[in-house]
């Protein structure tokens, strides 16, 4: 079924409206554009239009997204969320290696951080206490190898019941 000349000019029209509020990954837009009710042709016809003026970038938004959230989360994390945001994996690696040239983050200096949040340095937690810790920083994107030296840096240590 071919576009009409109405139904691309509304596509293309409502394409620069969503981007003008706000950067978005191709999948993104795509996803909004079918939700409004656009066909197939009449979406791809729009994804074409505005990615022909540099308005639609992947690895653009990676960058940002990488730059905004890079000291507050982990790296895995990051990827984890561009992933969910349809970004591949390729081009989310590529823009985390730039960013990281940058801005060279600190991921223990974020897991420690983190485990402040949560409790002072020095205390003793209950194994379910511990275990609570341990599983809200894998969550999100900490390895446990990390967690463990933070967490032993930071004198953080579990009771042994016996």
């Amino acid at each position: 079924m071919a576009v009409t000349p109405e139904e691309q000019k509304n596509a293309r029209r409502k394409a620069m409206l969503l981007l003008e509020h706000m950067d978005r990954t191709e999948k993104g837009l795509s996803d909004r554009l079918r939700q409004a009710g656009f066909s197939a042709e009449a979406t791809e016809d729009a994804m074409n239009y505005v990615r022909s003026y540099g308005y639609l970038n992947d690895h653009r938004y990676a960058m940002n997204y990488i730059s905004f959230r890079m000291g507050t989360k982990s790296r895995q994390k990051i990827l984890q969320e561009l992933s969910g945001k349809g970004i591949d994996r390729e081009t989310a690696l590529a823009a985390w290696e730039e960013a990281a040239e940058i801005e060279e983050p600190d991921e223990l200096a974020i897991l420690r951080v983190a485990v402040e949040k949560k409790c002072q340095p020095d205390t003793v937690l209950d194994e379910k206490g511990m275990r609570r810790l341990q599983g809200f920083l894998q969550r999100r994107g900490f390895s446990y190898g990390d967690i463990s030296h933070v967490l032993e840096e930071m004198n953080i240590t579990c009771e042994r019941n016996f």
